[in-house]
């Protein structure tokens, strides 16, 4: 069947029929790209998923895929990661397969329709002035017949009328006669139209439309067919991962069926075993027999009053005494100066002033005692109080040194800052000398432009090249001050790490003699615990030598002269001035530097400190 013999009059229901089902074929394109949307999304789920259950490396969870269960789990997160990679697969295949080809096809076939309606609405503009010809020629034909009747009819009554001259009579007649041949043409010119119409519109309605129905119904069996075979391919995409899902799945079976409850059940015991053995029967005592009851009381009292207090006293000091004096020796490497400072001199001669170690009274305090003041202590530990002064500065704005940082990450960032602006000068020269350039081109050339247009530019130019070399110089002097002052506060940091292992010496042997004294005589390794200190030192040696060196906060006056005769104090002479970098933390001592390589604690009475108004709002 032939929608140009069957549908001929159908041309408005054709149009909006075609129009429908390109609607159809883009909702279906619509509907597979959501579809791969959908895809996309459940395979990016899938693989989220697997990763948040992936072990954490180094850590507890390692440890617990020994165990074949999680092993198996640990396969079927892997294989949840090739099956999220085929619904990928399935959402690419749909992409470039159907969506993109349907789309294409898509605007071919609007095209195609276009063209096809308007060839149709051509032919029937045709037939339409055809029509409007004949129907303008037909009625011209019928006024010329009517004109033609009266005039004859006029002819005759003048001929008639004997009061009428021959003069008008035969002027009636001519007029009759011109009335009639005007009819003949008219008739004539109606025929030959008509005629003219009648084969147009056989033309139209058995060659032209026809021809045209005939190419969109071709065009319209195009699309199902198309629509129908893009229906085969959104089956297919997904038959051709179904075997390697399948695969996804079988290695998932395969994983669960190699879990084994035996094994996993040894490796519990493996990690769990403790190696003792179980308590044996208790021993029946028998209270019938007064003598035996009172022999065993005794007994019994004796062990109370002679055996336990010395397996108590022996256990608390193996239990609870060892580990207070390790923990007090460990600090006693880290902290800053323990002895309170001298009170300043109450007399002229302030070097009569006695600036010696504590009294031995003081060091042969209660060991609890000792651990209180240790527990309610500020211990300076200088990379921790680096840390804290590099957090507080990240509060705020970053300084523009990156003092902050630590020594190296510094460098790296001056480094990189100095770079930044070099390529920025280099931008502005090469800019300068094209600027240059095209002067020197209006100047050969003055029609092309006005020389003097340019010097402002010129000068601009020159300016930001100036000002960004200062401010490379400026970050060069700093990048310099960094690179040569790690060598030199390395060998400082050294030796303030040697201070605090030579701090408090009578505090180290105090410990050792506690250990010795102990009852039970079980802590007696004196070698090893020295050298446990001495590892202790070293690794703090390596933290204090990536130590950047604390910046000066303000200045003081020497109001006394003070001979530092013990390690991390330093000597002043009355009426030196010298940098402060620490203030005092209440413990009466105020840290300062004399020059780069020398810098320690001083009692606060003895100077007078002036800070910067900066370190203060900081």
């Amino acid at each position: 069947m032939s929608w140009g013999t069957e549908l001929w009059d159908q041309f408005d229901n054709l149009e909006k029929h075609t129009q429908w089902g390109i609607d159809i074929l883009e909702k279906y394109i619509k509907f597979v790209k959501e579809r791969t949307e959908i895809e996309l999304s459940y395979a990016k789920q899938l693989r989220n998923l697997a990763k948040k259950y992936q072990p954490k490396k180094n850590s507890k969870e390692e440890e617990e895929y020994r165990y074949t269960a999680c092993k198996a789990f640990l396969s079927t997160l892997n294989e949840m990661n090739d099956y999220a990679g085929q619904h990928e697969v399935i959402s690419e295949n749909m992409t470039s397969n159907i969506t993109v080809e349907l789309a294409r096809y898509v605007q071919e076939l609007k095209q195609e329709r276009k063209s096809y309606f308007h060839d149709g609405r051509k032919a029937q503009q045709h037939i339409e002035i055809c029509w409007k010809q004949l129907e303008s020629s037909k009625r011209r034909f019928e006024r010329d017949c009517k004109e033609a009747d009266r005039a004859q009819q006029y002819f005759e009554k003048m001929d008639a009328d004997i009061n009428v001259t021959k003069a008008d009579v035969e002027k009636a007649r001519q007029q009759a006669q011109v009335r009639h041949q005007m009819a003949e043409d008219s008739k004539a010119d109606y025929s030959s139209i008509l005629q003219k119409f009648n084969h147009e519109q056989h033309e139209y309605y058995h060659t032209h439309i026809p021809n045209i129905f005939q190419k969109i119904q071709e065009m319209e069996e195009r699309r199902i067919v198309r629509i129908g075979d893009s229906m085969k391919t959104y089956a297919e995409v997904d038959r051709q991962v179904i075997p390697i899902i399948g695969k996804c799945l079988d290695e998932i079976v395969k994983a669960a069926e190699s879990i084994d409850q035996k094994n996993d059940s040894q490796l519990v015991i493996e990690a769990y075993k403790s190696g003792f053995e179980p308590p044996g029967d208790i021993e029946f005592e028998d209270y019938t027999q007064p003598m035996k009851r009172t022999v065993s009381d005794n007994s019994l009292s004796n062990s109370r009053g002679e055996g336990k207090p010395e397996l108590k006293f022996g256990g608390k000091s193996k239990g609870k005494l060892w580990p207070f004096i390790k923990k007090n020796k460990l600090m006693s490497l880290l902290t800053s100066p323990h002895q309170p400072p001298p009170p300043p001199p109450a007399s002229a001669s302030p070097s009569a002033v006695p600036n010696g170690p504590q009294s031995p009274k003081q060091q042969k305090e209660p060991l609890s005692h000792r651990f209180n003041e240790f527990m309610t202590s500020k211990p300076k530990i200088h990379c921790f109080r680096s840390l804290k002064r590099g957090l507080s500065l990240k509060l705020g704005a970053t300084p523009e040194d990156f003092s902050n940082l630590p020594p190296e990450q510094r460098r790296k960032k001056l480094q990189q800052k100095v770079d930044e602006l070099n390529k920025e000068i280099q931008k502005e020269m090469d800019q300068r000398d094209a600027i240059t350039k095209m002067k020197d081109v209006y100047l050969k050339n003055p029609q092309m432009g006005d020389p003097a247009s340019l010097d402002h530019k010129l000068t601009e130019v020159s300016q930001n090249i100036e000002k960004l070399r200062l401010e490379s110089q400026k970050f060069e002097a700093w990048l310099a001050e960094v690179e040569g002052r790690l060598p030199a506060r390395s060998e400082q940091a050294r030796r303030q790490s040697g201070m605090f292992d030579a701090q408090n010496p009578a505090t180290v042997n105090n410990c050792a003699q506690d250990r010795e004294s102990s009852p039970d005589g079980s802590y007696t390794e004196e070698q090893s615990q020295e050298g446990e200190g001495k590892v202790l030192a070293t690794d703090f040696d390596d933290e204090f030598d990536e130590e950047e060196p604390l910046p000066a906060i303000g200045t003081c006056k020497a109001l006394y002269t003070f001979e530092g005769q013990n390690e991390g104090t330093i000597s002043v002479v009355e009426g030196e001035t010298l940098y402060v970098i620490e203030e005092d933390k209440g413990d009466g001592w105020t840290r300062i530097r004399r020059n780069e390589d020398e810098e320690g604690y001083v009692p606060t009475s003895y100077v007078e400190v002036y800070l910067d108004k900066n370190a203060k709002d900081s």
